[in-house]
């Protein structure tokens, strides 16, 4: 008995080991990000002598209610004529592809080089699109964006130069922050929009500052067409055709520019499938991209630092599997902490020295939501957003825990798109008409977070019963998450 508590107690401090090199990692990028922000801006780089021919690709599946307002921005694009190609990459089965070819020509008509690129089958998902793309265009720069997203009027005129200022020989991409076009439609965005800003806010410039690794976020950024064809062109092995490809150019020596002054607004998932489809291929893509590049990483000739933080970076959904496993381990502690050996009390208190690992990532999300705040006004206080998101992380965990598993274990599973709706302004309501349904929201694995969620209420009340409080706040937050995201899932189905 006595050897099966020893074992529970070591994989939990285990596990809260990672959490906490998880989160140290933050908070340097956090401390390199604060220097950014409180050093003084640096001047744009001015524009070209010669504008380069500039391809914005746009990769769709059956995306009919947000199709039309994508073309429709991308068309009004500023940009010198007869240097802009705008391709329209549709794979789509449904009503997309009219809508699209209706506004291809009409834009057509207006004198816009933008073409309707239709392939017979879908091979490569994602990434064959582009790769597709590629071969009909002889633009030198490549800019991509998603369904969902608005590029503002002036956005290449704000990025381009950036290729091509002192020094920038071997940029191979600039990539700018993604904004949210609907971050106030619901408690789901709102906390959506609260882990991405410490991506865009926190992470990507600290990456940056530290001369890290960066990663292309799959869209609101241009490539260097020679980048793109020196690190082996787009890849469809992961689901993270992105992360991938941005391994294999800065491992091939190219730079990433970073640029979180310029915002490029996108909408945000507002169903529980779109958002677990999202995060599906985000984290299951992120293991395979570890999978197919760490080793190369550390074969590598970078410093021990980038190497690290590579690594950290690579392997960060795995973070998932860890606060799973604690999570499920949590609700037996309780009972070893009241009836267990007392020789082994001293080791929880040195377990809650772990715990300190909130701290650096308090200190991570905090400067998020300042810099956010400065965009516009917060839609709830600081520490309340935090636990909420704390919150349904936790939540999501079992969900993002398998997806991470397959990915390490390298089976393979479809490129399944994340469903745009359309849907911007808060209570606009009607999102039940607009339904791509991505996977069986009541399945097995709902079921099994509904379960979870009751499992954490009974360690509540043990804790209270046994008068065991040191992870009641872990099992409140954990009762709280998987409450949500099986409201949610229940809500949505």
């Amino acid at each position: 008995m006595l050897a099966l508590q020893v074992l529970l107690i070591t994989v939990y401090g285990l596990c809260l080991l990672l959490l906490l090199g998880f989160s140290l990692t933050q908070w340097q990028l956090t401390r390199l990000a604060r220097r950014v922000y409180a050093a003084p801006v640096l001047p744009a780089p001015p524009a070209p002598a010669e504008w380069p021919l500039v391809t914005v690709q746009l990769p769709l599946y059956n995306e009919q209610f947000v199709v039309e307002r994508l073309i429709d921005a991308c068309a009004a694009l500023d940009y010198p004529a007869g240097r802009l190609h705008v391709q329209v990459l549709d794979d789509s089965t449904d009503e997309t592809v009219a809508l699209a070819a209706a506004r291809v020509r009409h834009h057509a008509a207006r004198g816009l080089h933008i073409t309707h690129e239709r392939r017979p089958e879908r091979t490569g998902f994602k990434a064959g699109a582009l790769a597709h793309g590629l071969t009909c265009t002889a633009g030198e720069l490549v800019a991509i964006f998603d369904a969902d997203f608005l590029p503002e009027p002036d956005f290449l005129r704000r990025t381009v130069p950036h290729f091509f200022g002192p020094g920038s020989a071997r940029t191979g991409v600039v990539q700018t922050r993604w904004g949210h076009l609907n971050e106030d439609y619901s408690l789901l965005t709102q906390l959506q929009a609260f882990g991405l800003n410490a991506h865009f806010f926190v992470e990507q410039v600290g990456r940056q500052a530290g001369g890290h690794f960066l990663n292309f976020n799959g869209t609101g950024g241009i490539w260097r067409r020679a980048c793109i064809e020196d690190a082996g062109g787009w890849h469809a092995d992961t689901l993270t055709e992105d992360l991938d490809l941005s391994y294999r150019a800065q491992l091939r020596g190219w730079h990433f520019h970073y640029l979180p002054q310029v915002a490029a607004p996108a909408e945000l998932p507002i169903t529980m499938d779109a958002l677990k489809s999202q995060q599906f291929r985000w984290t299951k893509g992120a293991a395979e991209t570890a999978r197919k590049h760490l080793r190369q990483v550390w074969r590598s000739k970078q410093p021990l630092s980038t190497r690290l933080h590579a690594t950290f970076h690579l392997l960060n959904s795995a973070v998932f599997l860890a606060i799973l496993l604690m999570a499920v381990l949590s609700v037996p502690l309780v009972f070893v902490r009241a009836l267990g050996a007392e020789q082994l009390r001293p080791v929880f208190y040195l377990a809650a020295f772990f715990l300190l690992a909130l701290v650096p990532l308090t200190f991570y999300f905090r400067t998020a939501w300042q810099q956010a705040a400065r965009q516009r006004p917060a839609p709830m206080g600081f520490g309340g957003q935090l636990l909420l998101f704390l919150a349904f992380s936790m939540g999501l965990s079992l969900h993002n825990s398998r997806a991470v598993m397959l990915g390490l274990l390298g089976r393979r599973s479809a490129f399944i798109r994340t469903p745009k709706l359309g849907m911007v302004a808060a209570g606009a309501g009607g999102w039940r008409g607009r339904r791509y349904r991505t996977s069986r929201l009541l399945g097995g694995l709902t079921v099994l977070e509904g379960l979870l969620a009751a499992y954490f209420l009974f360690g509540i009340g043990a804790g209270f019963y046994l008068h065991e409080y040191g992870l009641l706040p872990t099992h409140m937050l954990l009762a709280t998450g998987y409450g949500l995201v099986f409201y949610y899932s229940l809500r949505h189905a």
